[in-house]
């Protein structure tokens, strides 16, 4: 199965503040079951979480994004463009649009996020909350 990850779910393998997600998080990427697809929008904003919310050093986040080895959708203008139209069809910020559309391009059958409604379906494909059995932090 094919699954586009959001920044989020990528976070928690490196929040030791939630050892709950860190571990969740760390299983859900172990999973060899599963071909996972980000995209330069989750990539960006984790180097920003590292290097700001965990403060990890710049040369260790860009060495965490390099090893990251997943297929990367990337952003053009006709992706944007692509993803301003989903934000207006579906009601949604143009930044969740964009990862909606880097998982509706890549041909992903789920999109395992914290920040879209968890079992609904847009533009094909389903979304995941990985972590809505555990309480919020």
């Amino acid at each position: 199965m094919r699954v586009f990850l959001d920044t989020n779910v990528l976070v928690y393998r490196f929040d030791r503040t939630d050892p709950a997600r860190q571990r969740t998080a760390a299983a859900l990427l172990a999973r060899e079951d599963v071909d996972f697809v980000v995209s330069t929008q989750v990539l960006i904003e984790l180097f920003a979480v590292l290097t700001g919310k965990f403060a990890v050093p710049r040369a260790d986040a860009t060495r965490v994004l390099r090893e990251l080895d997943l297929p990367v959708v990337v952003t053009d203008r006709t992706f944007v463009l692509d993803a301003a139209a989903t934000a207006t069809s579906h009601q949604l910020p143009i930044f969740d649009a964009l990862i909606l559309q880097a998982a509706a391009q890549s041909d992903c059958a789920e999109l395992w996020s914290e920040d879209f409604s968890s079992g609904s379906e847009l533009r094909g494909v389903r979304i995941v909350n990985p972590f809505s059995d555990q309480p919020s932090s």
